[in-house]
């Protein structure tokens, strides 16, 4: 059973996983959230390469608290993988309307929050190795969103780090990723924050922030 004590921490171990096969490649580390940020600057400061985010915002069945998918700052909207054909098509007919004013406040939001900075462009991620990095993964959703993204990019490997996952992600992830950097799976997750002695993780806007400034300066 492992706990860590802060998300930098748990970076760090993944940073000396990674550190040896990749410390001269052309890297990219994207992360997947607030939490994945302190996660994966730990593994960019390791790796000396690129840190961005990818802003993702879900979109959730009203009145359940199932995923109908999400949102990414392409504009694109990826349904949850984890939803039969069937059940996707039933909920878009029935809650057409709302799902289509909830994707575009979706979008609305990521656009502020984004600015002038664009924060993530195809040349960056283009011919390199991208790490995608999550605080935790207890669901799919996260990462059909992020390969939907990655689709038009030619990449040249495809990791996924994460300090812990649910057992049923990691069984899909090996169809997806070149390799997977996953230091504690669970078959019972309980919640990201609950494997983290410190959650002190900053706002959304505070974040988004801190990443446009990192990607300022690497340009």
């Amino acid at each position: 059973m492992m706990y860590f004590q802060s998300r930098a921490q748990a970076g760090q171990l993944l940073s000396g996983q990674l550190l040896d096969k990749y410390r001269y490649e052309n890297c990219a580390v994207v992360a997947l959230s607030d939490g994945a940020v302190q996660v994966g600057e730990q593994i960019a400061a390791s790796l000396h390469c690129i840190l961005t985010m990818l802003i993702i915002e879900g979109i959730e069945v009203p009145g359940e608290s199932t995923s109908f998918g999400s949102m990414s700052q392409s504009g694109n909207f990826t349904y949850n993988s984890q939803m039969s054909a069937g059940q996707a098509e039933e909920y878009a007919t029935e809650f057409h309307g709302y799902l289509e004013e909830q994707k575009r406040e979706a979008f609305g939001r990521i656009n502020r929050l984004l600015g002038d900075g664009g924060m993530i462009d195809h040349d960056m991620l283009r011919d390199h190795t991208v790490i995608l990095v999550a605080d935790g993964l207890d669901s799919i959703s996260i990462l059909d969103v992020a390969l939907d993204f990655l689709k038009p990019i030619r990449v040249q490997r495809l990791v996924v780090a994460a300090p812990v996952a649910d057992v049923a992600v990691v069984d899909k992830l090996h169809m997806y990723a070149d390799e997977l950097h996953i230091l504690d799976v669970k078959a019972n997750f309980l919640g990201t924050n609950h494997y983290y002695q410190v959650n002190d993780v900053p706002t959304h806007e505070v974040t988004v922030a801190k990443i446009n400034q990192i990607v300022l300066n690497w340009r």
